[in-house]
């Protein structure tokens, strides 16, 4: 039997993890992972995530981590970047602590231009508390509280982030918007972003789009098409800002 391999920067002692069989979450933060483990960084990161499903990555790194209440990641991270700037600080959260109950703190520390890696995980929808209508949720879109599809009239357009992060952050940050479903090119976005708070550059923002088959009460099939078909024609995947050359599609 063959056995998977996991990044050295995880936990063992907390595996496998707590998402729900299709979650885009254990993507991401494998992705993380062995980013953390190729650049050599794992004792000099500190992990911090938010309420909602990404609390549940409070224990998944062998490093320093903590745990925020809903929305206040930004802030904690910030906190500790200014009190040990040597120190790598990568805040973790979902759209709805970042575009919603977060929102403030996100845009505030992009305008202060913070020195910070934030990875931001974009499914559409409040995942832990049932899956209610978020921040991200599409036009149309079903949820437990959009029955009938979400109406732009009533409760505007989904946030564009990575593209409202950019207007306000100067030319040394770096924002990108990448997806589970191209994973090397996720890695790479990843890496960047780290290496521009390694390098002191400013303020490093990246989406993810990623899966929730049990809030989109989605197969396989259906939960790959709806991700590829639906959210990266109105999330545009790629580069929106970086200092090291014409950004990535």
């Amino acid at each position: 039997m063959a056995t998977p391999t996991v990044p050295k920067s995880w936990y063992l002692p907390t595996k496998p993890h707590k998402f729900c069989p299709g979650c885009g979450h254990g993507i991401v933060l494998k992705a993380l992972g062995e980013v953390i483990d190729e650049m050599g960084i794992q004792d000099q990161t500190i992990f911090g995530c938010d309420i909602g499903c990404s609390l549940l990555s409070w224990n998944f790194f062998a490093c320093d981590s903590t745990q925020t209440h809903h929305g206040r990641t930004t802030p904690v991270m910030t906190g500790i970047k200014r009190a040990r700037p040597e120190l790598l600080c990568i805040g973790y959260m979902g759209d709805g602590g970042g575009y919603s109950i977060g929102s403030q703190h996100l845009l505030n520390a992009a305008v202060r231009n913070e020195k910070l890696t934030l990875v931001l995980v974009n499914n559409t929808n409040y995942g832990m508390t049932g899956g209610q209508m978020a921040p991200t949720t599409l036009p149309g879109q079903k949820t437990e509280t959009s029955p009938f599809g979400r109406n732009p009239e009533q409760t505007g357009y989904p946030t564009m982030g990575p593209e409202f992060i950019a207007q306000l952050t100067p030319d040394s940050a770096y924002v990108a918007r990448g997806t589970v479903s191209k994973y090397k090119q996720l890695k790479k976005y990843l890496r960047s972003a780290l290496r521009n708070q390694m390098e002191g550059n400013g303020f490093s923002f990246v989406e993810v789009l990623s899966t929730c088959p049990t809030n989109w009460r989605t197969n396989a099939s259906q939960t790959w098409n709806f991700l590829e078909d639906e959210m990266e024609k109105y999330f545009p995947v790629g580069e929106l800002k970086t200092p090291f050359g014409k950004g990535e599609k």
